[in-house]
């Protein structure tokens, strides 16, 4: 025998969702930790199925802060409140391209696409890393423009209080997507979520800069508004690693070690030669070769294998797949 492989097997495993401190949340504002270890919902399909809700929900409250700051901007008559409200309404419509990834990522494989359209997702990510970066440009310009040449900022308890809803709006709908994201193993709704995220940081900028004009600052609104450019640039990198960390199919290497450690220990395995893995949507696959007993018979190998890749699926969270090559040491 000088090769025994084994064909794919899904196994569904069951995980803890693990919840984190005020603290720990406050932390991950600016840079959150990317979380592929963490633990996640059982079925691919479920996790879809969160995915989407979690996309019409966060769409809808969005929708609502918008609307609230129409009403606000009706009862200013300010141009500059209604161009923001225009903007937080057209960056809401960017988790529809999410939406239909999601739909995508639940139709079965064909014998075109083998391993599924799990990587819309990635597609969509894609996509909304470029809304953030679009979102700082436009911050970052604005700020400069209105440095150079100052324009006076009518209405301001209305702008202070239009910021505020958008901003509350807005960090509401990132804590939950980011949450939701990260326990169905999504980089594409961490990013949206961090997304929504810029967009409050931008809401946040209008509170402080019309705070700043009535104490009598009127620079307070551009320089504060550099400084939430470089918060979003901040938010953009860490969206940028988790994106783009999928599309060159990146791991944490936790889970690799935790892969290796599984099937050292399994029994009739003598070493474990390699252990590759990949995303591929918000669900994991992996490829392993083992070295067993050249004595062992080939039923004998086919059993070592099936129990190894059986440990794996559950020893790694979010681990749809395993295919295990078995070979004589």
């Amino acid at each position: 025998m000088t090769h025994e492989p084994r064909p794919v097997h899904g196994h569904h495993h069951h995980d803890h969702d693990h919840g984190g401190s005020i603290r720990s949340a406050l932390r991950e504002v600016f840079a959150p930790h990317s979380h592929d270890a963490s633990d996640s919902i059982d079925d691919a399909l479920e996790a879809s199925a969160v995915g989407i809700r979690a996309v019409k929900i966060s769409l809808a409250a969005l929708g609502v802060t918008a609307l609230a700051q129409v009403v606000i901007v009706a009862l200013s008559g300010s141009v500059a409140l209604l161009a923001d409200t225009v903007h937080n309404f057209s960056d809401a419509l960017t988790a529809i391209p999410l939406w239909v990834a999601f739909v995508l990522g639940r139709r079965a494989a064909t014998r075109r696409y083998t391993y599924g359209f799990g990587r819309a997702e990635d597609l969509a990510g894609l996509f909304v890393v470029a809304m953030i970066a679009l979102s700082a440009v436009v911050a970052g310009y604005q700020s400069i423009r209105r440095l150079i040449d100052p324009v006076p900022l009518d209405h301001v308890g209305w702008v202070a209080a239009a910021g505020l809803v958008g901003f509350l709006g807005n960090e509401l709908v990132a804590l939950y997507r980011i949450r939701v994201g990260r326990r169905i193993g999504s980089a594409a709704l961490v990013a949206d979520g961090l997304h929504a995220r810029t967009d409050g940081f931008t809401s946040l900028a209008v509170v402080l800069g019309a705070a700043g004009v009535a104490l009598g600052y009127p620079l307070a609104d551009p320089i504060i508004g550099i400084l939430i450019t470089i918060a979003i640039l901040v938010v953009l990198r860490s969206a940028v690693r988790d994106v783009f960390g999928r599309l060159l199919d990146g791991v944490d290497p936790d889970l690799v070690d935790a892969a290796e450690a599984a099937l050292a220990a399994e029994p009739g395995v003598r070493a474990v030669r390699s252990v590759k893995m990949r995303w591929i949507g918000h669900r994991l696959h992996a490829d392993a070769e083992l070295d067993i007993d050249p004595a062992v018979s080939l039923v004998e190998a086919h059993r070592i294998a099936h129990e190894a890749e059986h440990t794996l699926t559950h020893a790694v969270p979010k681990l749809a797949t395993a295919l295990i090559h078995a070979y004589p040491a």
